[in-house]
Parts: structure tokens; C-alpha cells; sequence
């Protein structure tokens, strides 16, 4: 039972302490892959502690369980965990944590369904303002332009991934910003950043009162498009994709003295124009291998009285 409860105060702690250490951390903006990945992790951990909870705690409930979970330890190690005499607390938090395992699978399962209508819906849309001409397949082509007097440019996520733009962004992009824009839609596509906004919206949708859950949806979302403007800029530079969005939202208000909606497009033009050099490579590997350890630690908490029952 001390197991279950370590594991389960650990995710707490990590829930509350992560959001905070890396809201302070000043690489971020330089390296908004690198950040992507130390979220996940720390988002992973979470989840792997109230799941390694849940399986000793009903493994202290059930005697069937923890045959399964035991069957292949050597004699001993399942009395060093210390499974009997807490039954009916054990019991609680295992139900209670299968619970939430099961509205995060219910939430996930929603959020896609709800993204998939979304697109289909998009879609159906687009070949109403972009009707098939014989001999073509629906969906089949990468690029589809639209008829339009506003400048507009988005992608369509799927298998087949689909970049929409407007006649009036075509007329007023040069040929170098319109290679931009397409290079951050493609990032957004290979890096399959549509997957990263769904699970950290079902988290987060889910569990509104879990801090490291909220902060991953607002994060994933401004990190996605950092990441996807560092992609295009290192193809085509930081001034064409800084000015290719500008020329996509200036009629929009958003540059204006009080920007109402996407208020962090002025900064990621700032961003741009103003390009602060990339962290050393030995730091960012450091990064990506200490995010990586995170995860494991939960598994070390976990382990730990077999191996001192083995040694």
C-alpha cells in the first residue's frame, strides 16, 4: 500500500511542481521542439504514476491481480510490497484511479470523434467552394485554392494531409513568403501536431482541475506553431515567414493597439524578426536526455522494494 501511495503522491506532486518549473524555464521560445518533448514526458510520468498506483493497489485488493502482476517474480518480492492489511483503502483508489483511466480513454475517444466531424464537415465544405473536375479524386491533392477576398491559408489534417489558401493570399504573398506558409503547414503535417493538440485537449477537458493538464493543451498549442515557424524559417528564412504572416492578419485587427484575438501572433512575428540564437547542441541533448529519464522515475519508485528484496 506505501507503494500505491508514493506513486500516487508522486503524480500530484509532478502535477502541481511541473507546470511552475517550466513556465520559468527560459529556452522555451529557442527550442519549442525540445520543449514539446520535456511536456510529453513530464505529462507521461504523470500518467504512468497514477497507473502504476492503481495496478498495486488492486493488487492488494485482489488476489487474482496480483497473481498476474507477481507471477513471474522470484519467492519473496511480492511480500515486500506490503499488500495485506489496507484492503478497503486500497480498494477505493484502485476504483477510483480505473475511473479516471477510463473518462481519460472516453475523453480521448471524443476529442477524435469530434476532430474527425470537424474535418469531414471542412471538407464537404471545401468541395462546395472547390468542386471536383472530372477525372480528379476528392482529397487527392495536396494544395487546393480557394476563391477569396480574404488572405487565408490552413491545413487540413488526415491521412492525406490538404493545404487550403486563398486567391487573395496568393496575390499578396511573393513567391518566397508563399514557400514559408507552405513549409510551417508541412511542419504541422510531418510532425503530426493535430495528435499533440487532441490528446492535450482531452486531458485537459477532462480533468480541469489538474494543473499540468491545462498547462500542456495551452502550451502544445503556442509551442506547435513556434515549432512549425522555426521549420519554415530554416528553409526560407526568419524575415519571409515573418512577413507572410502579417500579410495573412493585418486586415484582421491583429496588430492593432489591442489585439482581441490571436494575440500571440504579434510575438511570434516578433520572434522572427528578432531571432535569438538556438541553445548549444550539447545543452539541448542534455535536455532531451533528462526529459527522458522523467518517466522512469515512477518506474524506479515502483521497483524499488523488489530489488531490495532481491538484494
Amino acid at each position: 500500500m506505501m507503494v500505491s501511495l508514493a506513486l500516487l503522491l508522486l503524480g500530484a506532486l509532478a502535477a502541481v511542481v511541473a507546470p511552475r518549473l517550466l513556465s520559468r524555464a527560459d529556452w522555451r521560445e529557442r527550442e519549442p521542439v525540445v520543449a514539446l518533448w520535456v511536456w510529453q514526458c513530464v505529462v507521461a510520468a504523470v500518467l504512468l504514476s497514477f497507473a502504476l498506483s492503481m495496478l498495486f493497489s488492486a493488487a492488494a485488493t485482489w488476489a487474482s491481480v496480483r497473481g498476474h502482476v507477481f507471477a513471474t517474480a522470484p519467492e519473496g518480492v511480492a511480500r515486500a510490497y506490503a499488500l495485506d492489511g489496507h484492503r478497503p483503502w486500497s480498494a477505493a483508489l484502485a476504483i477510483v484511479l480505473a475511473s479516471g483511466g477510463v473518462w481519460t480513454a472516453a475523453m480521448l475517444t471524443r476529442e477524435i470523434h469530434r476532430s474527425r466531424r470537424r474535418r469531414v464537415q471542412r471538407r464537404r465544405e471545401l468541395l462546395v467552394r472547390s468542386p471536383v473536375l472530372p477525372g480528379e479524386v476528392p482529397g487527392e491533392e495536396p494544395l487546393v485554392v480557394l476563391e477569396g477576398d480574404k488572405p487565408d491559408a490552413w491545413w487540413l489534417p488526415g491521412a492525406a494531409p490538404q493545404l487550403v489558401i486563398t486567391t487573395a493570399a496568393l496575390r499578396r504573398l511573393k513567391d518566397r513568403q508563399l514557400d514559408a506558409v507552405l513549409a510551417h503547414e508541412e511542419g504541422h503535417a510531418r510532425a503530426r501536431h493535430d495528435w499533440l493538440r487532441h490528446c492535450s485537449g482531452a486531458l485537459a477537458n477532462g480533468f480541469p482541475q489538474i494543473p499540468v493538464f491545462a498547462a500542456f493543451r495551452d502550451e502544445i498549442h503556442r509551442l506547435v506553431e513556434l515549432a512549425a515557424d522555426d521549420s519554415a524559417s530554416r528553409r526560407y528564412g526568419h524575415r519571409a515567414i515573418a512577413l507572410a504572416l502579417v500579410e495573412l492578419n493585418e486586415e484582421r485587427g491583429v496588430f492593432g493597439p489591442a489585439p482581441a484575438a490571436d494575440a500571440e501572433l504579434p510575438q511570434r512575428v516578433n520572434r522572427l524578426l528578432s531571432p535569438v540564437p538556438r541553445l548549444a547542441p550539447g545543452r539541448r541533448l542534455r535536455l532531451t536526455a533528462a526529459a527522458a529519464l522523467v518517466p522512469a522515475v515512477p518506474l524506479i519508485v515502483a521497483l524499488v522494494p523488489g530489488l531490495h528484496a532481491l538484494g
